[in-house]
């Protein structure tokens, strides 16, 4: 059972960007296992406008406007969704974003930065930063303070 999808929109991933992700993914352990999936920006507007919002999943949503965290505050906020038995979706929108409606929705508004990344590099910054807090939980090394 996956724990963290990660719902992306935008063009298709250039190598890189792939390459970059899977270096981060491929060192994660349970329940930190993490799956993309990809949308074009029209269909990527209107899955997360319909989207369900279940019971057994946390939604954060990555938009500029969100509150801006520290690396153990999101390795908390991990934590506890997994203990409480929820899956986490990351939701990071195309190049217009996401629906106001899914802002609202969302349990959680998430913002790395005052500063606006391309969709891609949103994908590797959020890989390294779920590989982050899953070292920061496990009191790995890769962290430091």
């Amino acid at each position: 059972m996956t724990m963290i999808k990660i719902i992306a929109g935008g063009k298709k991933s250039k190598n890189w960007v792939l390459q970059a992700q899977e270096e981060y993914v491929k060192r994660l352990k349970k329940p930190y296992d993490v799956a993309f999936q990809y949308y074009d920006e029209d269909k990527i507007a209107a899955l997360t406008t319909n989207w369900p919002f279940k019971s057994d999943e946390y939604v954060i949503l990555l938009d500029e406007r969100g509150e801006i965290i520290g690396s153990p505050e999101l390795s908390s906020k991990l934590e506890q969704q997994f203990i409480s038995g929820k899956k986490v979706v990351f939701i990071i929108g195309a190049a217009f974003g996401v629906p106001d409606e899914i802002r609202k929705k969302a349990d959680f508004v998430l913002s790395v930065s005052k500063m606006v990344f391309p969709h891609e590099l949103m994908r590797v910054i959020l890989s390294e930063q779920i590989y982050r807090a899953q070292e920061i939980s496990r009191g790995g090394k890769y962290h430091h303070n």
